[in-house]
């Protein structure tokens, strides 16, 4: 176990279970906000992504082949 994750039990053993929570809430938030940069930067990534481009492409002909219907779904 890292020092820094012994130091947070300790810390969290000393506060009262309000307290607790809060901590345990704010590091909840932390772990979103660590998704969503990483979304961030996958999005904000500037090479071509061929795959994605080709997926795209055959997607799109796929539907003016076919016309959604809704009674199929």
């Amino acid at each position: 176990m890292s020092s820094e994750t012994q130091e947070i039990i300790r810390i969290c053993e000393a506060l009262p279970d309000s307290r607790k929570a809060e901590v345990a809430d704010f590091a909840r938030f932390l772990l979103t906000r660590q998704d969503e940069e990483q979304w961030e930067r996958l999005l904000a990534y500037p090479e071509r992504r061929p795959k994605l481009d080709a997926f795209l492409r055959e997607s799109a002909t796929e539907a003016e082949q076919e016309p959604l219907d809704i009674e199929r779904l």
